[in-house]
């Protein structure tokens, strides 16, 4: 296999939604990630962002995922020549196993909306892992206007009703969501310019969730649905 995320069959064969590659390309690149930092891959999905750390920073990465098991993500960590780098972990990500201020940077790719939409999550279960003046690098899916009244109608038949397992919000949601803790100063929070790319790249998967997804970016045309990217700092 090439050691390098560039064989597209593979990710293709791998991602689990919207390309988790393009999305973290975007989302880190500002970021000042540099070798031998702990990162915290918090729900890595099958390790394809824990990959991308490891090999464009030069990092000690932690990939830990509820639904994907650890010794699948370990084989895949050890065909990239990773394995020395990355630990997987099997973990609930309210019950996570590690010491406090222990990272210097927690990333979350399309996984943070499912225990993150709430009022509690960052400061009682995150922030205190991460040391004063660590990172946080959240990507999320969204919407351009908040739907307290349900989801927009055409996308109905598609997505779960608000206040289901959906948890999708807007950037100004999340601003205040995060502004509110008193544990870390929020950076930006804006919409992601990859919204396109990383859609189209799972709409091309051999996949049926991505087949089941067609119908849904038809439906959306570019009205409602975006990416969101957020990033803070540890006080």
């Amino acid at each position: 296999m090439n050691n390098r995320l560039e064989n597209v069959d593979f990710l293709r064969a791998h991602l689990m939604g919207p390309s988790s590659i393009v999305m973290i390309k975007e989302l880190t690149a500002p970021l000042p990630l540099q070798k031998g930092m702990r990162v915290l891959d918090l729900g890595c999905g099958t390790g394809l962002t824990s990959i991308y750390l490891a090999q464009k920073f030069d990092v000690t990465v932690f990939a830990v995922d509820l639904w994907i098991p650890a010794t699948e993500n370990y084989q895949r960590f050890r065909a990239f020549g990773l394995e020395e780098q990355i630990v997987p972990i099997h973990a609930d990500a309210c019950r996570l196993p590690f010491a406090q201020s222990y990272f210097d940077a927690v990333i979350s790719v399309d996984a943070y909306h499912y225990f993150g939409a709430n009022e509690d999550y960052l400061d009682s279960h995150l922030s205190p892992l991460v040391k004063e003046g660590g990172l946080f690098a959240v990507a999320v899916p969204g919407f351009k206007t908040e739907v307290d009244e349900g989801v927009p109608g055409p996308l109905l038949p598609f997505l779960p009703p608000a206040g289901a397992d959906l948890h999708w919000h807007t950037c100004d949601w999340w601003q205040a969501l995060w502004g509110r803790s008193p544990h870390v100063r929020v950076e930006a929070v804006r919409e992601m310019d990859c919204f396109e790319e990383a859609w189209h790249e799972w709409l091309q998967c051999d996949n049926p969730y991505a087949r089941d997804n067609i119908p849904l970016m038809q439906a959306d045309d570019g009205r409602y649905m975006n990416l969101i990217k957020m990033t803070a700092t540890k006080i």
